[in-house]
């Protein structure tokens, strides 16, 4: 069982920055990939970004890129967010996501199904 806390969410300005973590339980945390994905009310949940287990490849979705870096610290199991130049439509709530189970260590993954444990999530307001 893994356990996931995501923190750093808040309001900002449009052009601001945060920086989100999730902190996860367990032992084996550095052997899995994992990923963000957001909420927006009224819309379904969307891959953000995602980090394989050693950190070596990444991937975002086209409205993030340049703006937002996923990475990780595998000594401190936890996996963060920067999201930089961030905009209204950036709103919503983000969750961290880790995929169990045994795969190549530069594998990552976008589909929210292929996840098995969530974090409650944080809300991100960006103003304009």
């Amino acid at each position: 069982q893994v356990q996931l806390v995501e923190s750093g969410g808040g309001l900002v300005q449009t052009g601001g920055s945060l920086r989100l973590s999730c902190a996860a339980s367990g032992r084996t945390f550095s052997r899995y990939a994992m990923g963000w994905f957001r909420q927006a009310p009224g819309k379904e949940r969307e891959f953000v970004a995602a980090i394989s287990s050693s950190g070596s490849t990444t991937d975002y979705t086209a409205s993030v890129k340049g703006r937002f870096t996923i990475s990780r610290d595998n000594v401190k199991n936890t996996v963060f967010l920067q999201m930089n130049s961030l905009k209204p439509e950036d709103t919503a709530v983000y969750y961290c996501a880790v995929r169990g189970g045994v795969y190549a260590s530069g594998t990552y993954f976008v589909r929210s199904q292929s996840y098995n444990y969530w974090g409650q999530g944080t809300q991100v307001t960006v103003s304009s």
